[in-house]
């Protein structure tokens, strides 16, 4: 029995992984206004080692259009900005040698279709990680020697269950991403 339920904890974990990655990657997708998370991923060059933006900067949100970097190293500067440019953003730093200045253009009608586009491909990603997660978790269940049928379906059906619930999980993180994007 504890293989059983050493199955389903798996399951259930690679299944919970896969809601967080979700959740990750729509940070990552903007919807209208500034965010720290829209820079989040640049690496910089610093010292000859590529370094996440915020350890490197202050990144803040001074208001509902603008990205602020700070850089705690003024040489940093240059590297920075030459980051931002190469990360393919979309977004053209603005320098005053001190801090760089990030303007978030108001999204277009087109953009949001493409960003709502982006969002239901990656909610599809998940959906089929969740379940791979389950096909791993019924191959393993069907592994185990010396398990009566009933428990086995049992299992089963608790593994299907919970496929369901992180399937509609998925939709419902879809459906909130989906109203934020289209909001004007």
């Amino acid at each position: 029995m504890e293989e059983l339920d050493l199955i389903l904890e798996s399951v259930k974990q690679d299944m919970e992984a896969a809601i967080k990655h979700l959740d990750h990657a729509f940070q990552k997708i903007r919807a209208g206004r500034a965010s720290t998370a829209m820079v989040q991923d640049v690496m910089v060059e610093y010292y000859g080692a590529p370094t996440p933006i915020n350890q490197v900067a202050n990144v803040s949100v001074p208001d509902a259009m603008t990205i602020s970097i700070q850089p705690w190293d003024k040489t940093a500067i240059n590297a920075i900005e030459k980051a931002i440019i190469n990360s393919n953003l979309g977004f053209a730093p603005s320098n005053n040698g001190e801090n760089i200045i990030l303007n978030v253009p108001p999204l277009t009608e087109e953009r949001r279709r493409e960003l709502a586009k982006q969002a239901k491909a990656e909610t599809e990603q998940t959906k089929i990680v969740v379940r791979n997660a389950r096909q791993d978790g019924l191959k393993e269940l069907k592994k185990l020697e010396g398990v009566s049928e009933d428990v086995v379906k049992g299992v089963e059906e608790e593994i299907q269950t919970l496929t369901d619930k992180y399937v509609k999980l998925c939709d419902e993180h879809l459906k909130v991403k989906d109203a934020e994007i289209m909001k004007v």
